[in-house]
């Protein structure tokens, strides 16, 4: 199986043009030829800057999860959870957001999730392709409100349980559609690591071991629905991504030997972009044969990090983890809402040809390593 040295999370900032076009309310055919002619621009230039595998930016999606929201009926879009963001020195003035769309119906899917970007990648991409999906656990967090939300489902559990059978059906059809990678992103696995967001998930849905463990079946069936030769599995695991912000803190300690060993993927793309992220130890739990993926190169802030810094690093992980078993990403994408963090398109170029170039110092001639 390809081992992919260097790595991006799949989301890119989009050109304000595009941004500008949905903004609008642009037409269908408008919206969709910019998207396609974007598309194939980022294409030709994760080709150039070296990767091996490709994505479309996420570029048809309002955010990183909106591929369900967008083909799934009985969200309210008028309702919000509230979300605390904390704004790096980057991102002073930037107002907290509230996710919207909160569960009042029972789910009723009304097309795949992914039907409006897979077929134009499969037409056009100059190589692999990895394709992203939001974690079934995501949406019991912000999506679930009590008081509003019963009248869909009587609990999270029976509302999860309906997202994890949308998101398992895409990821089996992802996987007989031949996409070569297929990734989970779940921020929601954060909220153990934060005491914070424990209290929060004590008060709301129960106690967090019992939760850790529903969260990982529910992940693991979406994952078992895709289990085929050939198909690379992973799971990103951040602490919030939006306008360069975050949510919580917290090093993978408390939750390290239950989610590496019992997740059922062949990769774990870990953020470790800052002290938020904690130390290397916790990687001594990886079960052997396991690929972690460094998220050493941040999305949030436009300085480019030294090499030297990232070979230190990579050098310090693989005491915990085998060389052969690491690879290097940014530790996010660059636009998980549509808007983007605060840095430019060509700070996200340079910090990915960093990614690049600094796989094939570590690893070899190429970005893509072994089989």
């Amino acid at each position: 199986m390809p081992s992919y040295r260097a790595d991006n999370v799949g989301s890119f900032l989009r050109p304000q043009e595009l941004l500008d076009a949905r903004h609008s309310g642009a037409d269908p055919q408008r919206l969709s030829a910019i998207e396609d002619r974007e598309i194939l621009r980022i294409l030709a230039k994760q080709r150039e800057l070296g990767f091996e595998i490709f994505t479309d930016g996420e570029f048809r999606r309002g955010g990183f999860m909106t591929d369900l929201t967008d083909a799934v009926e009985g969200f309210d879009s008028d309702a919000g959870v509230a979300r605390t963001w904390n704004a790096a020195d980057v991102a002073k003035g930037v107002a907290p957001s509230a996710v919207r769309g909160i569960v009042t119906e029972k789910l009723r899917q009304a097309r795949r999730l992914t039907a409006h970007e897979l077929p134009f990648l499969q037409q056009h991409s100059p190589g692999p392709i990895k394709m992203t999906l939001p974690s079934a656990t995501q949406f019991p967090a912000i999506a679930y409100k009590k008081g509003i939300s019963e009248r869909a489902y009587p609990n999270h559990s029976a509302f999860l349980a309906d997202v994890v059978e949308i998101v398992a059906a895409e990821t089996k059809a992802l996987a007989a559609d031949g996409v070569a990678y297929i990734q989970i992103d779940a921020p929601r696995y954060s909220y153990y690591l934060d005491p914070k967001w424990r209290d929060f998930l004590r008060a709301e849905f129960g106690e967090p071991d019992a939760l850790l463990d529903e969260a990982i079946a529910a992940d693991n069936a979406c994952f078992r629905a895709a289990r085929k030769p050939g198909v690379t599995l992973a799971i990103h695991l951040c602490r919030g991504n939006n306008r360069s912000q975050w949510y919580a803190s917290g090093g993978y300690d408390a939750i390290a030997e239950k989610l590496f060993n019992e997740l059922e993927v062949d990769r774990f793309l870990l953020e470790y972009d800052d002290e938020r992220s904690g130390s290397f130890e916790p990687l001594r739990l990886v079960p052997k044969g396991k690929t972690v993926v460094l998220g050493l190169v941040s999305s949030k802030s436009p300085q480019l990090e030294e090499q030297t810094t990232l070979l230190r690093r990579i050098d310090a992980a693989s005491k915990y983890v085998p060389l052969q078993n690491l690879a290097l990403s940014p530790q996010c994408g660059f636009a998980s809402m549509a808007e983007g963090n605060l840095l430019t398109e060509a700070d996200q170029w340079a910090k990915l040809q960093l990614v690049v170039d600094t796989a094939q110092q570590v690893w070899g001639t190429s970005a893509r390593g072994g089989t």
